[in-house]
């Protein structure tokens, strides 16, 4: 008796097509070009995971650089005080701080300015 691949094949082509489905042109209904779209697409999704870590850093260092400056200081003078300081506070709750509670922000300016004796 002979085996047969049939079912394990349609399944295989099923799980590519169903992901792909909604895509452009031929890329929703060929085989092979799906199962390209397929990968490409898994690969910027996981590019893209990665990147969006980068871009909320940039987002918090410009709020926190805005601030910064509205007080008189520079973000590489405010950064460097606050590591003076000994303060361990990351760079997202300083912009959380720096939008929502400007008065608590001030203060961490200020201890940053006492730290490098301005």
């Amino acid at each position: 008796m002979r085996v047969k691949n049939a079912v394990n094949a349609k399944k295989k082509k099923k799980k590519f097509l169903k992901f792909v489905k909604g895509f452009r042109g031929a890329l929703s209904r060929r085989y092979t070009l799906a199962k390209q779209s397929y990968y490409r697409a898994l690969k910027f999704a996981f590019d893209g995971r990665k990147n969006k870590k980068g871009n909320f850093r940039k987002l918090w260092i410009t709020r926190i650089n805005i601030a910064a400056r509205n007080e008189g200081l520079k973000y590489n003078e405010l950064i460097h005080g606050l590591k003076l300081a000994n303060v361990a506070i990351n760079r997202k709750m300083l912009a959380e701080l720096a939008v929502n509670d400007p008065e608590s922000f001030r203060e961490y300016v200020k201890i940053a300015k006492t730290a490098l004796g301005k």
